[in-house]
């Protein structure tokens, strides 16, 4: 009677491993263009809410605002390009521009960011305005 011994082999392959380390780099490319654009529109609302508490004319908030982009180092706006209404007793500040990112080649990425100082007007970074 004789014991035949089978070698099972686990574990991930060669291939399987190549083709987890090919997502990952895609992921890490991806995040490394994507979170600078994040953090800066971060910036930017912070920026505003700051603007906006600064003064108490148009140019006043965009003076501030000025300011705020040289500290932060914010690139994609000039307070000549923020929205400032005032609204009733309330002086609304807004925002809306669109970064395009190269991913390779003739690829890219369109993001479109908008926000705002009033409640209702805020939208998420990836949201479309709305046709009114």
């Amino acid at each position: 009677m004789g014991f035949q011994f089978r070698n099972r082999q686990r574990g991930v392959s060669l291939g399987g491993t190549i083709f987890v380390l090919i997502i990952l780099a895609v992921l890490f490319v991806f995040g490394a263009k994507l979170v600078p654009t994040f953090t800066e529109y971060m910036a930017i609302k912070k920026a505003i809410v700051e603007a906006k508490g600064a003064g108490t004319t148009v140019r006043e908030i965009q003076i501030s605002f000025d300011r705020q982009a040289d500290i932060n180092n914010i690139t994609a706006l000039t307070g000549k390009d923020l929205e400032i209404v005032k609204d009733g007793e309330n002086i609304v500040v807004s925002f809306a521009y669109e970064k395009k990112i190269p991913i390779g080649g003739p690829a890219s990425l369109l993001l479109e960011f908008s926000g705002s100082t009033d409640e209702r007007l805020k939208k998420s970074p990836l949201a479309k305005p709305a046709a009114e």
